[in-house]
């Protein structure tokens, strides 16, 4: 009956990582509003180390098309100015002397669609990590010397977590639909 447990707990920790990595992706898929996390894969030469630069500077968000970037160092703005435009994100900083200041255009109607695609594409690959998940447990299931009643009803459990994970997945989905749609 270990055994038996030990599957079902690995089939949900993939699920758990699906879900994990699905929200992730969510938070780099903006709505048109600023969000500090906007500049989390901005990497600032910082003597001569690639930095993170939520290591070198705080981003704040002082209206919702607004990012403000304020460096421990002023002798970094030109720095990150730089890595924010080799980061390629379609941001335009500006350099006021005492920090960066970055406007997030609006978005339009065709850019909010494309996004929504986008976060459609990233909830049916979490789908496919919940299948393979539900795919790897069964074949597991199926190695164990359990009887033909317990193979079923483990097997429907994988199921249940399965279309549980899915259900959430897809809740997510329209939430993040939402957010995106909404001027």
């Amino acid at each position: 009956m270990e055994e038996l447990t030990f599957v079902l707990e690995t089939a949900e920790e993939a699920m758990d990582k699906a879900i994990e990595h699905l929200d992730k992706s969510f938070i780099n898929i903006r709505a048109g509003k600023a969000n500090p996390v906007m500049l989390s894969s901005v990497k600032v030469d910082y003597y001569g180390a690639q930095t993170p630069l939520s290591q070198v500077a705080n981003v704040n968000t002082p209206d919702a098309q607004t990012l403000s970037v304020q460096p421990w160092e002023k002798t970094l703005i030109p720095e990150i100015e730089k890595a924010i435009m080799v980061a390629n994100l379609g941001l335009n900083p500006m350099n006021n002397g005492e920090s960066i200041i970055i406007s997030i255009p609006p978005l339009t109607e065709e850019r909010r669609r494309e996004l929504v695609k986008q976060a459609k594409a990233e909830a049916e690959h979490a789908k496919v990590g919940i299948r393979n998940a539900r795919k790897d447990a069964n074949t597991e299931l199926k190695k164990l010397e359990l009887s033909e009643d317990e193979l079923k009803n483990a097997e429907v459990d994988v199921q249940d977590k399965t279309d549980k994970y899915i259900a959430t997945i897809d809740e997510k989905y329209v939430v993040k639909e939402k957010e995106i749609m909404t001027v």
